[in-house]
């Protein structure tokens, strides 16, 4: 939407006029396309991934790369939102049964906050910080109203029929604001037009605002949430780097004990575990081991568990007393 509103202003500054019909169409024609194309490419690409044989394990996120690209040409060249059909096809991909699906998100994670650090200081190149003070003034004004007015009422009105968000969670969300680098990105776009009068100080009140908004807003989401009472438990950092295929339907755990857990005894068979649960792995301190059912376990030990009956794991960790542990599902 932002994509399509930066385009429809350029058009209306460059013009002097809009058509609205014909913008009206535009807009549908964008929304509708890049939605259908990228439900589809998104199944297509889960179809090709899981069925193509790659020797090479390396090669897949290369494979899946490609098909990013690929997915926005197409929609592109279809009269489609790209950026859509991108967003769309990355959800669908993203919650399908993938092959070497571990390695994919860990190699489009780590590769996603490269490209933000990159285009940050790509984009820093564009501007020159002697002419930023000559839009301070109009940039704060723009930023205070962003930040007070626009984005709490767009937030609020967009959330208006999901009833399950209270009031501090709205104001939360209104208060994470416009700190990436996807407005600056929009900011070249009248740069790239001769046609459009005081391109330069656009950008340069863009970039202005989004280093308020990434100083004040992002600086202070931790604090924000605090405030309002939203920190939720902080989950436990897993120490086992163990992944289950997505065909085995089994929920693997993360376990510290306690003297409470070992009350009944301090053997891994006096552990109340549900049937068709296994404990394959116990860390003690540097050490790793696989335990037996004589095992002796200490206060403090970690124990990697498999089981295909979470919710009865869940209970079973509750009676031991056993409030710190880790849970992934496969399904």
């Amino acid at each position: 939407m932002a994509y399509m509103l930066t385009i429809l202003l350029i058009q209306v500054i460059e013009i002097g006029v809009i058509d609205w019909p014909h913008s009206i169409v535009l807009l549908f024609m964008q929304l509708s396309i890049g939605a259908a194309a990228g439900f589809a490419l998104g199944y297509a690409i889960v179809w090709i991934i899981n069925r193509i044989n790659v020797p090479n394990e390396s090669l897949y996120p290369v494979l899946l790369f490609s098909c990013v690209f690929f997915v926005f040409a197409f929609t592109n060249l279809l009269q489609g939102n790209g950026y859509l059909a991108v967003y769309i096809a990355g959800l669908v991909v993203g919650n399908r049964k993938l092959v070497h699906k571990r390695s994919l998100t860990t190699f489009f994670d780590g590769f996603t906050w490269l490209f933000q650090i990159v285009m940050f200081l790509t984009l820093g190149l564009l501007v020159n910080p002697s002419e930023l003070p000559a839009v301070a003034g109009v940039g704060l004004l723009v930023a205070i109203f962003m930040i007070v007015v626009s984005r709490p009422i767009s937030v609020f009105a967009c959330l208006l029929p999901f009833r399950r968000f209270t009031t501090r969670a709205r104001v939360y969300i209104s208060w994470v604001g416009l700190r990436g680098a996807v407005p600056i990105i929009f900011a070249t776009y009248p740069l790239m037009s001769a046609e459009i009068p005081n391109a330069r100080m656009i950008f340069n009140i863009v970039f202005f605002v989004t280093i308020v908004s990434l100083l004040v807003q992002g600086t202070t989401v931790s604090a924000m949430a605090r405030w309002l009472g939203l920190v939720g438990k902080s989950e436990e950092k897993e120490i086992f780097n163990v992944a289950l295929p997505d065909e085995i339907k089994s929920a693997m755990s993360e376990i510290e004990l306690t003297d409470e857990a070992l009350s009944g005894g301090n053997k891994l068979m006096n552990l109340s575990l549900p049937d068709n649960t296994l404990v394959v792995m116990v860390k003690r301190g540097e050490q790793y081991f696989v335990p037996k059912g004589h095992t002796h376990l200490q206060s403090g030990d970690r124990l990697l568990v498999i089981s295909d009956n979470d919710e009865e794991l869940r209970k079973s960790y509750e009676s031991l007393g056993i409030s710190r542990y880790t849970m992934r599902k496969n399904r």
